[in-house]
């Protein structure tokens, strides 16, 4: 087992060789990367800085004469990414692990993010207690918060980074035992895999929906619509691991089009299109836009219509023109499909809180929702059914579809 541990060895050359002789003493090969630019290296590496930077076309005598710390470090996370993900096609990488403050952090989770799902990729890094998503992205990057900073072995930092030693060990060991698992032992790994979006406002639907589908024989990965969960299903699609997509809770697009905090970026919805997967796409929790506490809502917002749904969670209703808006992107998007594809809409409602005497209930910014994917969804088979998104039979109907198109496939 191989472990890539990556880290600037100018300035964390000691904390680098704690780590590499803890893993050694567990039985795992370390290859140790510098990533740094400057200073000289304090231990020697097994992949030099100059191949870091070759790696990403440049080299350290035109980093260190351009002076530019920002471009270093993009080019630094540019080569390490490279190396890494070639060692790995090779063969040569059964886990990654990096220590850093922002620069570090930006490197090393640059590497990891190249790799698939279930590689161990853990990140000790000074800002883990923070907002990571910037660095963990779609990816299963475990942060540990190194509490000190990364300067020096003390009694903390010498706590910190023989755990992150030992939890390396412990996950490419893990890694290992469950890819020589036996078909007895795998719990149905041999099942198709059908990709399912979900937010709290929909969780009826997509649990009936999911029940359905299980018993068709498939396995139903979840992701909550919580921007990274919409990037994450996004990334596993692009990966080809997927049999089908039920689209259910496409409400991440609002929250792009309109300036909320739960965005999956711009091309949400457009992986199954471009790789040809069957996909049934709805138009789950679209009623709405996410924002943090009250207080923390833009104040252009300010006359807008709100739901408080928890005490940091706070909802804003989408209105009439931009779910126009959404419907047509949501329908243009759709219509880009290579594969099968069918947009079913829920007449009664959208979410849990659309609907009759529901806060959310606006029956003509529904129907600017629906015209605008009347009017772009393109060959994409359009179904209307006069359900709310939560019925049973709209579940059902939705999981069915998605079934058929599979087949036809």
């Amino acid at each position: 087992m191989s472990v890539y541990l990556l880290t600037t060895l100018d300035t964390k050359g000691d904390e680098a060789a704690l780590v590499r002789c803890r893993l050694e003493q567990l039985g795992i090969d370390v290859t140790l990367v510098d990533t740094g630019c400057l200073g000289k290296p304090t231990v020697p590496p097994d992949i030099f800085r100059e191949q870091v930077f070759a790696a990403a076309g440049t080299s350290v005598e035109e980093m260190v004469a351009g002076g530019d710390r920002g471009v270093a470090v993009t080019l630094a996370a540019e080569g390490a990414r490279n190396i890494v993900s070639a060692a790995f096609l090779a063969g040569r990488v059964d886990g990654v692990l990096a220590l850093g403050g922002s620069a570090g952090t930006t490197i090393g989770t640059a590497a990891m993010r190249a790799l698939p799902l279930g590689v161990p990729k853990l990140m000790v890094s000074t800002l883990a207690s923070g907002q990571v998503r910037p660095y963990v992205g779609d990816k299963d990057i475990l942060m540990m918060n190194s509490v000190v900073d990364i300067a020096g072995i003390n009694r903390i930092s010498r706590k910190i980074l023989t755990a992150a030693a030992a939890a390396m060990a412990g996950m490419v060991r893990g890694a290992s035992v469950d890819a020589g698992a036996s078909p007895e032992t795998t719990t149905g790994d041999d099942k198709p895999l059908i990709a399912a979006s979900m937010f709290g406002v929909t969780t009826p639907c997509v649990q009936h929906a999911r029940q359905v589908l299980e018993d068709a024989g498939y396995e139903v990965l979840i992701f909550h619509a919580t921007g990274n969960g919409g990037q994450g299903m996004e990334s596993l699609i692009d990966e080809g691991l997927l049999a089908g997509v039920l689209d259910i809770t496409t409400t991440e697009l609002a929250d792009e089009l309109v300036g909320g905090v739960l965005s999956a970026g711009p091309d949400r919805l457009t992986a199954a299109a471009r790789c040809g997967i069957p996909q049934v796409v709805s138009v789950g929790a679209t009623d709405m836009v996410n924002f943090g506490s009250r207080d923390s809502v833009p104040s252009k917002f300010a006359e807008r219509q709100f739901y408080q749904h928890n005490a940091t969670v706070t909802l804003m209703r989408t209105t009439a023109e931009e779910c126009a808006r959404l419907g047509a992107e949501i329908g243009r998007k759709v219509a880009d499909s290579k594969g099968h594809a069918a947009v079913m809409l829920p007449k009664q409602g959208v979410s849990a809180i659309d609907g009759a005497d529901q806060p959310f209930d606006d029956p003509v910014a529904r129907e600017a929702l629906f015209e605008g994917i009347r009017k772009e969804h393109g060959r994409a088979e359009l179904l209307e059914l006069d359900q709310h998104i939560n019925d049973s039979a709209f579940a059902e109907a939705a999981a069915q579809k998605l079934i058929e198109l599979i087949n036809r496939r």
